[in-house]
């Protein structure tokens, strides 16, 4: 007898949801749709998006870019010191600093010379030379300025002796005739 009731009920409930379905949908079906907006932009608000980006990049961008730029000669600077480093280890090994035309492949390859290439323990860098943040090969030359044994710089970013600013020249100079 409970299990009936019970039955009777539940058939109750879904008959009174239906009822009330059918009459929520003939109260939709009388009352005028509001239009609704549509989801997007509109070319006024891309527009004027579009102006605040343009003014946040006319900004920020240069100081971003001085930064880049000064970071070019942190890192010129940092691979110098890494390279001269290497080439003073090379020198403790094999007794000399490489010559002008061995220049800095010497750090990779040993000496032709065999009683070089038998005291060279290399190579001294994990990797081949880099090349220098603007994409030039650093210069090696002998003797260095103020009576350092070796010259290795950077011609800088505009890859000329001399300059000012990011094209100045980075690292050991070689000595002026």
């Amino acid at each position: 007898m409970a299990g009936e009731v019970r039955r009777l009920a539940t058939i109750g409930r879904l008959v009174n949801a239906d009822r009330r379905s059918m009459f929520l949908n003939s109260l939709r079906a009388r009352i005028p749709q509001v239009a609704r907006p549509h989801s997007g932009f509109t070319l006024l608000e891309m527009l004027v998006v579009l102006v605040i980006i343009g003014l946040l990049a006319g900004l920020v961008g240069p100081r971003l870019f001085s930064k880049v730029d000064q970071s070019k000669v942190v890192t010129a600077q940092t691979q110098i010191k890494l390279l001269r480093g290497a080439v003073e280890s090379l020198r403790l090994d094999i007794g000399r600093y490489p010559t002008v035309d061995e220049g800095l492949t010497l750090l990779t390859r040993p000496p032709a010379d065999p009683a070089l290439a038998a005291r060279w323990r290399g190579p001294y860098l994990d990797d081949a030379v880099p090349l220098d943040p603007w994409a030039q090969p650093y210069q090696y030359s002998l003797p260095g300025a103020d009576a350092q044994p070796f010259a290795l710089f950077s011609l800088g970013s505009d890859g000329k002796r001399g300059g000012e600013g990011d094209a100045k020249d980075l690292g050991v100079l070689p000595a002026q005739p």
